[in-house]
């Protein structure tokens, strides 16, 4: 292990191809603030942190053409992976000055199902049997691509940069949606509304409310659950009400098996429990409503493909040559 962590490797690029979609996606985001200035919450401290994510980003370059090897290009693409948690609360900085749409979903969902199916599901099914296993696939979203990417790179690296491209350019493209679709999911525009509200089946439009308000409420469950609690902490820490709209969650997850399944086989069957778990779990805990679980499996596999496609075009050439 240690030989091939130090094996030395040199790249035919200065910016690997997650830098370089990173950096877009940096720089229009901040055109963006530039634009909404005037109606943000804190401009200036979104700029300066942009300014720092570039400032990492080359020291990191440095970093690799002083010592050109698998561990500091490991290093390179899962620092920009880990600024995921960054970019994923900061849709909420833009998409809190337009109007919400949850109405449209709930009454859209109510129309297709004739219920709320995230109430339903976990009204249904509050016992830890149902509650554990749920909440155990949903916490396992973050660990589930770190295996596939650890995989990657320690087996099949001359693919590593590649599908951390593919996912990393994935979550840029749903949360460009969830930017433009300011959709904050049951957990959030429920409690916002009144359940004796939900139960009548009127959702009424509640205009730029997570503007000043982003309390999230414990979500259903057995609340005295391990796994329960995990979830529970994880969300206080970085939920914020958005990217309902496709549900990332289960478009990331089918998009991580789709690389698993390219992989290893195997791989895939043992990571297809959690998979499963994991999208029962969006709608089961109501971060999700049911249509955006169904539109985040279907949108996956084109996103996947427009990813793969974007990687094609602009990094046809192999990534890494190994220099012994």
């Amino acid at each position: 292990m240690a030989i091939k962590l130090f094996e030395r490797v040199e790249s035919g690029r200065d910016l690997f191809a997650v830098e370089t979609i990173s950096l877009i996606y940096n720089a229009l985001t901040t055109l963006l603030i530039l634009l909404l200035y005037s109606q943000m919450d804190h401009p200036g401290t979104m700029l300066l942190e942009r300014l720092g994510i570039v400032v990492l980003t080359f020291t990191l370059i440095v970093l690799y053409q002083a010592f050109p090897c698998r561990l500091t290009a490991f290093v390179r693409m899962v620092v920009q992976l880990s600024l995921l948690a960054y970019w994923y609360p900061d849709t909420f900085e833009f998409n809190r000055l337009f109007p919400n749409l949850d109405h449209l979903f709930a009454a859209t969902e109510q129309t297709m199902f004739h219920c709320q199916p995230s109430v339903e599901f976990s009204r249904h099914c509050p016992s830890i049997g149902f509650s554990e296993p749920f909440n155990l696939g949903y916490f396992f979203y973050y660990p589930m691509m770190l295996i596939v990417v650890v995989y990657y790179f320690l087996n099949k690296f001359e693919w590593f940069e590649k599908i951390c491209f593919v996912l990393i350019t994935s979550f840029f493209i749903y949360y460009f949606i969830y930017i433009l679709v300011p959709v904050a999911g049951p957990q959030f525009y429920f409690p916002a509304i009144g359940m004796d509200k939900v139960n009548a089946c009127i959702f009424p439009a509640i205009g730029d409310y997570f503007n000043h308000n982003d309390i999230l409420v414990p979500s259903s469950g057995f609340e005295k659950g391990f796994f329960y609690q995990l979830v529970e902490a994880s969300q206080e820490v970085g939920e914020r009400p958005t990217a309902a709209f496709p549900s990332s969650h289960v478009g990331i997850s089918t998009i991580v098996m789709l690389m698993a399944l390219r992989a290893n086989k195997k791989l895939a069957m043992y990571l297809c429990p959690f998979y499963v778990l994991l999208c029962c779990a969006t709608v089961y805990i109501q971060a999700h409503y049911l249509i955006d679980s169904i539109a985040g499996f279907v949108s996956a596999f084109f996103v996947y493909q427009i990813a793969t496609l974007l990687y094609k075009k602009w990094f046809i050439t192999p990534a890494f040559k190994m220099l012994g």
